[in-house]
């Protein structure tokens, strides 16, 4: 039995965003420690950057950039902070995050609550760079009048602190922000943060997994055309898979296992609309060595996890490397990148 399971109870007995916060601060309170060492065949590079692990920290557990250092102490290979705004907002009324436990699942509405860009610009001005790969996911304010010009002002605030930036459109929490999704928007927003991009930091665009034909298409010729690094697919989902927890009828965007498929089959799609063009990282439904593996070969480059961490604990990412470093030895692969697009349907 782990520590984490024998905590779990006393976690579980708060509020899903109370638990969420006192897990913040209890990290803020850890001793300082360097990441661990992880396997040589798990290196690997995108967008000119490498990483230890494939293994990542998706956006939405560290929003204000107040523990990156301390998620790399725990074993992911990289972390990303936010999703940060302009101007700091509330977000929407609480409750506004659901534990299904049966379901191994999370319902969040949260909407982008965060302390604004400088705030996380003041944290992050003082970490250490030599600690790991840190990433900055940015959004838009839900009252903004201008998103577009939300997240050119992002990038402008956020780049020189960023090893990468996420340009995030997929929430469904904030109402019209996927609609940037659009065609001609997305070019739109796509030129507007390439003009202000810095060199040397690669901006990655993050989408939802809500889509319909045609739409892979049109996203990744526009990404493509407008310099994106890489595609992050997916965010949480708005459809409802048949769930068994009583929270299941929560409006907002599920996560966890019964995301898995849905967002596996996105990637596939993805991969074979990109034609291994766009590097691509996958999100949703991780929680094991196996999940990650089966990302991997369906052509991801890097994955990251986070609903996972709130059911299997902080051990979960160095559980899973180490996990993909047997499976790279059993299957005679020198390195994680030569899986990459592997898979054989």
């Amino acid at each position: 039995m782990t520590f984490f399971s024998l905590l779990r109870p006393l976690v579980f007995a708060l509020d899903a965003e109370r638990a969420h916060r006192a897990t913040i601060a209890a990290l803020k309170l850890l001793p300082k420690r360097r990441p661990p060492s992880f396997a040589g065949s798990l290196t690997t590079s995108i967008a000119g950057l490498g990483f230890p692990s494939p293994v990542g920290l998706a956006a939405g557990f560290d929003k204000d950039g107040e523990v990156p250092a301390a998620m790399l102490g725990l074993g992911f290979g990289f972390v990303e902070v936010g999703t940060v705004t302009p101007r700091a907002q509330a977000g929407n009324p609480k409750p506004r995050l659901f534990r299904l436990a049966e379901d191994q699942a999370v319902i969040n509405r949260l909407g982008f609550n965060n302390r604004g860009q400088a705030a996380a610009a003041n944290r992050l001005a003082v970490r250490d760079p030599t600690r790991g790969v840190v990433g900055i996911n940015i959004g838009a304010n839900k009252d903004s009048e201008d998103r577009i010009a939300d997240y050119a002002a992002g990038v402008r605030a956020m780049a020189p602190l960023a090893d990468y930036l996420t340009v995030n459109i997929s929430s469904p929490n904030t109402p019209g922000l996927r609609d940037l999704q659009a065609g001609g928007e997305l070019v739109e927003l796509l030129a507007a943060v390439a003009e202000v991009r810095i060199d040397g930091v690669p901006i990655f665009l993050k989408v939802a997994p809500d889509l319909e034909s045609g739409d892979h298409q049109r996203i990744v010729r526009a990404a493509i055309d407008g310099g994106i690094d890489a595609l992050i697919v997916a965010n949480t989902t708005l459809s409802r898979p048949v769930l068994k927890s009583r929270h299941s009828g929560e409006a907002g965007g599920l996560s966890g296992a019964p995301l898995r498929s849905l967002a596996l089959d996105q990637l596939r799609l993805f991969r074979a609309t990109s034609g291994g063009q766009l590097p691509l990282i996958a999100a949703g439904g991780i929680a094991s060595a196996e999940d990650a593996w089966a990302r991997i070969v369906a052509g991801a480059s890097l994955v990251q996890l986070y609903s996972g961490l709130v059911y299997h604990g902080p051990g979960l990412a160095r559980r899973i490397a180490t996990g993909l470093a047997a499976i790279l030895q059993r299957e005679d692969i020198a390195n994680i990148a030569d899986a990459v697009g592997t898979e054989r349907l």
